[in-house]
């Protein structure tokens, strides 16, 4: 049985894992950013907990499409204080972030695991993960959160992704970052049209890498309002059907934000394949 070593935790992967979303931005898509309100966002976290998540993933950045970067030190002041009142709790403590400072003061405070959509792109970012014991989610994005929706393109979509995870794998193995603390993830809505996700969809293991787990996050997405024309607030059913495809195509981590509904539709999938 293959594990994720998530810091001090070691997860099994013989089961979906289920990543709790919480928001610390005032300007989340999804509608659920708690911004400064510190103790709303650990009441949150600790919703996301008790309905079942595996990791918490905390955000202080948004990478909707269109969002302004924010600037490091107020990215720091918004989790600092989240993080490190969720740490003690027993449950692996994911952080959203592409800035080598922000990983750095994440891991200092108690972080497992680092979430990056640009795939460590920063120069000194493998420095300043390598030499912890964190998981690393590696995303595919082409462009960046301000403009790249604007026209993506792609000559064959899900063999581009490949090749850029498995590019990016190769930099974390010769940095000396074992496998096992290693996540790659498609980006679903990061510089792709709605046909781009949909190719992704189907032909999700192919974006892998030698076995690696696949993290998928589609909920609430702009790309299941497209197909159903519902807005954010309604897409909770899409966002269902969505992550229930995703693990029946290979994904063994869901990054969501309705953490109890999605326990739920995995625990029929597993008494439909494996029984009660």
């Amino acid at each position: 049985m293959s594990i994720l070593r998530c810091g001090r935790f070691r997860l099994p992967l013989d089961r979906p894992l289920i990543m709790g979303i919480v928001n610390l931005t005032p300007d989340s898509f999804s509608g659920d950013g708690t911004g400064a309100d510190i103790e709303r966002a650990i009441r949150h976290a600790r919703h996301q907990l008790d309905a079942g998540a595996d990791i918490l993933d905390l955000g202080a950045e948004s990478s909707r499409p269109g969002a302004v970067p924010t600037p490091e030190a107020e990215e720091i002041r918004r989790l600092l204080p989240v993080l490190k009142a969720v740490t003690g709790w027993g449950v692996p403590v994911s952080v959203d972030t592409y800035k080598p400072a922000t990983m750095r003061a994440a891991l200092e405070a108690g972080a497992s695991m680092i979430n990056d959509i640009t795939a460590l792109g920063h120069p000194d970012s493998v420095n300043a993960v390598a030499a912890s014991d964190c998981a690393i989610c590696l995303m595919h994005m082409q462009g960046e959160p301000g403009t790249m929706q604007a026209a993506p393109h792609y000559d064959d979509v899900v063999r581009d992704v490949h090749a850029f995870l498995a590019a990016r794998l190769a930099l974390c193995r010769a940095a000396g970052i074992d496998d096992e603390r290693i996540v790659l993830d498609p980006g679903f809505g990061f510089g792709k049209t709605l046909a781009h996700n949909l190719t992704l969809f189907r032909g999700l293991t192919a974006t892998g890498c030698d076995g690696l787990p696949l993290l998928v996050g589609v909920s609430r997405k702009s790309m299941l309002g497209a197909i159903t024309g519902r807005p954010v607030e309604q897409r909770l059913g899409a966002s269902l059907a969505a992550a229930l495809l995703a693990v029946q195509r290979g994904a063994r981590i869901l990054r969501v934000h309705d953490v109890a509904e999605t326990v739920d539709v995995l625990a029929v999938l597993a008494a439909i394949e494996q029984g009660v």
